[in-house]
């Protein structure tokens, strides 16, 4: 199986009133492409997805394998609530050269497990390169069952990825110890990276990495090499900013954050999304400057 450890950044979506902002997707990519993580994931969650256009959703994934130049795999969020339009999205990314696809649980629909097996098991056939899966039941209303992960991962050799983002350790052990190493597991959720990768988890698709990839870079990098208390007097030192991302709903304060850091020009999100209340906007503000992002 190839190596799958390390930090993928979960990729925010720069965007402007008029669209995508693309010279800022660029400068991004370019950033994460030097900073040593192992990929970057194109238009999941935290590349606002929902309210992409079709066309914009793909164009994004093709900006992003092209601003990366080969420098570093790029992982597509193709996943739907329709598996058809899953099958479509993952096939056309698949053209343009991604190397992978993050598919998140069929959402709102709430399918039994059988279901998400047969989802899951129609997106693979389309494809012989890794696909990711994304439990994530906070947002799906149902999560990817580790029985039906390990059936998946029997089944095809592509399926070798777990995102997992349902905040519970045990659940990464009990996959851990079915699968034996079989299948790589990725924390969701940056606070947890450390407990997930006691468990057996080998690294995590971080939200923070957007802003201080470097860091999460050595933290995980310290963790897989059995430094343990180095990796988590970094992960304790962060662990307000970690939490500071998730004040509102993701991307809303990583965006406000990377404007604050002078990443990008604004911190555009599209509606539904808003921007943050002033009191949650000040506590990532003082989070930044108490870590050193903001001097």
């Amino acid at each position: 199986m190839r190596d799958f450890s390390g930090v993928w950044t979960a990729l925010i979506t720069p965007m402007t009133e008029n669209g995508v902002d693309y010279p800022a997707l660029e400068r991004i990519v370019d950033e994460q492409s030097k900073s040593g993580v192992s990929g970057i994931v194109a238009v999941g969650t935290t590349g606002e997805s929902p309210t992409l256009s079709p066309e914009e959703h793909i164009n994004v994934i093709k900006e992003c394998i092209k601003f990366s130049g080969g420098r570093v795999p790029v992982i597509a969020g193709t996943g739907s609530n329709s598996t058809l339009e899953a099958i479509a999205l993952t096939e056309e990314a698949d053209a343009a050269g991604a190397d992978g696809f993050l598919i998140v649980a069929p959402y709102y629909n709430k399918p039994s497990q059988e279901g998400v097996y047969l989802h899951f098991s129609e997106i693979a056939r389309r494809t012989e390169k890794p696909i990711f899966l994304y439990s994530i039941p906070g947002r799906c209303g149902i999560e990817i069952s580790n029985d039906t992960a390990v059936r998946l991962r029997e089944k095809f050799e592509n399926i070798c990825v777990m995102k997992e983002a349902g905040g519970k350790v045990e659940k990464v052990a009990d996959l851990n110890s079915k699968l034996g190493g079989k299948m790589a597991i990725l924390s969701g959720d940056d606070a947890l990276t450390l407990d997930f990768m006691k468990s057996g988890a080998c690294g995590v698709v971080s939200v923070a990495s957007n802003i201080i990839p470097g860091k999460m870079v050595e933290m995980v990098r310290l963790a897989l090499d059995g430094q343990t208390e180095k990796a988590l007097e970094i992960s304790s030192n962060l662990n307000g900013f970690f939490k500071a991302l998730f004040v509102e709903p993701n991307p809303v304060p990583a965006k406000f954050a990377m404007k604050l850091a002078g990443k990008i020009p604004n911190s555009f999100v599209r509606l539904p999304l808003c921007q943050m209340l002033p009191q949650n906007s000040e506590r990532v503000r003082a989070e930044m400057e108490r870590v050193g992002i903001l001097k």
